[in-house]
């Protein structure tokens, strides 16, 4: 399975969800002592959760329920993926005076999922990790600018190498890391044989995997491109030819009992980026067919997404948008009192690192763990003790689900609710084996003292849902 998927774990392989959409349904109004419900913070574990898709869903319907703080923990496998997130949820939360939506929205969309960016993109990269080597090394830099998050968890050395990441980006040089031959190898190597009938191998991924799984609206021309250079959104008429230095990372190799690091693309070439905001949608007007053939794809469907997301998390007002499907173009409508200069942002002038502005969430808190640490937060004689007991949901993705033991839930809060990802749309699975993935996930969530909280159907569902009991011993 990881031949196609890689070593690191770019994007998630299912739909953002609102997490605490699914947290109502357990009991948590009898857990707090607090009779004031605006005081209660809920404590989010993430456990794999790769990119930002699931925080950003969440804040946003936050902005509507007005009763809730959430306090996010990230636990992941790689440095890196924290660099991006920190990137990515800046970006989201740069304030429209120095960036326009529509600006934001093509950076989001580049940033996430091509191998190749515009130039602008490749220095708006570059004049934010900058600001971010300052935050990384000085906390008070970071609490000034962007206080929803904490790195005072990590360990020095994880700091150290955080620092390491962004000053690699920064750096103007393309030759660094030259993706586009990354790429090319990568495909190569997975392909074989079939290299030189890539386009049918595609295709058949395509066709008769992710099609027969329901992402049938990414679309055939999209996945193609996207197989083929790495590229997955071209919102913007321009070169995309920059390397997106955020894709790279360090892999050590053994080579005659000797190891060897090497740095390069290591991430997804078979799934996509697209099944994080691109296969789902409230407005039907995408999902509609001509001569049996959907009208919109994944492109256009992502650019939708996060447009409605990036607006509603900033101004706290629904979105709403007239779409020109025959063109793949959207007309922004804004409510008779919105202001659209607020929304045009800083027009073509570049905004400098030190006047940027950033939208206040006072309830809302990130904080980035060690990585891998989740064993030694269930231990209760370890550094980490505070973390008995805490977690009110947690969420877990199906590349890091083995962490799901009876020992891990010391971690849990009593009723917790449980999210797991199942492996629907990774496509190096067959159906018997991604079923009988949902099957074994399902088995150890039981061992580990959690009960069902909705009926999951392995062959249509992306997540499964739990709720974690705690036993009590008997005398």
């Amino acid at each position: 399975m990881d031949k196609g998927l890689g070593a690191v774990t770019w994007w998630g392989f299912s739909p953002a969800i609102d997490v605490l959409e699914y947290f109502k349904l357990c009991d948590f109004k009898n857990k707090r002592s607090t009779a004031d419900h605006h005081d209660i913070t809920v404590n989010v574990l993430l456990v794999g959760g790769a990119d930002i898709r699931h925080i950003l869903k969440t804040m946003t319907k936050l902005k509507f329920k007005q009763f809730q703080k959430v306090h996010f923990y990230i636990l992941e496998h790689n440095l890196e993926n924290y660099a991006r997130i920190l990137l990515l949820m800046s970006l989201a939360l740069e304030k429209f005076a120095t960036i326009s939506l529509q600006e934001k929205t093509e950076l989001m969309a580049e940033i996430f999922g091509n191998s190749l960016v515009r130039a602008q993109t490749a220095s708006y990269i570059h004049e934010l990790s900058n600001d971010f080597v300052k935050m990384v090394t000085d906390f008070d830099e970071l609490n000034e600018k962007l206080p929803l998050f904490s790195l005072e968890a990590l360990k020095y050395k994880e700091r150290d190498m955080l620092e390491g990441i962004f000053k690699l980006w920064r750096k103007p040089d393309k030759n660094i890391f030259d993706i586009e031959q990354c790429w090319d190898l990568r495909i190569r190597q997975y392909l074989g044989t079939r290299y030189d009938t890539s386009k049918g191998a595609f295709d058949w991924d395509y066709s008769m995997k992710l099609s027969d799984r329901g992402a049938e609206i990414i679309g055939t021309q999209c996945y193609q491109r996207w197989r083929k250079t790495g590229v997955a959104f071209e919102l913007r008429d321009g070169a995309y030819d920059v390397p997106n230095k955020t894709l790279a990372s360090g892999l050590i190799f053994k080579n005659d009992g000797e190891r060897h690091g090497r740095r390069g693309y290591w991430g997804d070439i078979v799934v996509s980026p697209y099944i994080a905001f691109g296969i789902e949608c409230d407005d039907e007007e995408f999902f509609k067919r001509a001569n049996k053939q959907f009208v919109s794809n994944s492109e256009a469907i992502t650019k939708h997404n996060l447009t409605t997301l990036l607006y509603e998390l900033q101004t706290g007002k629904a979105y709403k948008a007239i779409t020109n499907l025959e063109s793949n173009t959207t007309m922004e409508t804004i409510g008779e009192e919105e202001d659209n200069d607020e929304l045009d942002g800083a027009g073509g002038d570049r905004v400098t690192c030190s006047s940027r502005s950033y939208l206040s969430c006072d309830n809302v808190k990130i904080t980035f763990l060690p990585l891998n640490s989740l064993p030694e937060l269930s231990k209760k004689r370890s550094n980490y003790r505070k973390y008995q007991n805490m977690f009110d949901q947690v969420y877990f993705s199906n590349s890091m689900v083995h962490h799901l033991t009876p020992e891990v839930t010391n971690i849990f809060a009593n009723n917790a609710s449980i999210i797991l990802e199942t492996a629907k749309f990774i496509t190096e699975l067959t159906k018997e084996q991604y079923i009988a993935f949902t099957n074994k996930i399902d088995s150890m969530a039981k061992a580990a003292g959690c009960e069902t909280l909705i009926d999951c159907c392995p062959e249509k569902d992306a997540f499964s849902f739990y709720k974690f009991q705690r036993q009590t011993s008997t005398t």
